[in-house]
């Protein structure tokens, strides 16, 4: 059995990028992670301190 490791998310997102020419997907990247880890962490202990920032 081979014992190559299965690529990250990140590399198969940078993979799908660069050979599908989708570039376009770039800005949006930026944009949506921050918000994804803002309804992480409002469901956490740190809720109170991300409601003071709105």
């Amino acid at each position: 059995m081979a014992s190559t490791s299965q690529p990250s998310l990140v590399q198969k997102l940078w993979d799908f990028l660069r050979y599908n020419k989708k570039w376009w997907l770039t800005p949006i990247i930026p944009v949506v992670l921050p918000a994804g880890l803002l309804v992480l962490l409002s469901q956490a202990a740190a809720a109170p301190f991300i409601y003071t920032l709105f």
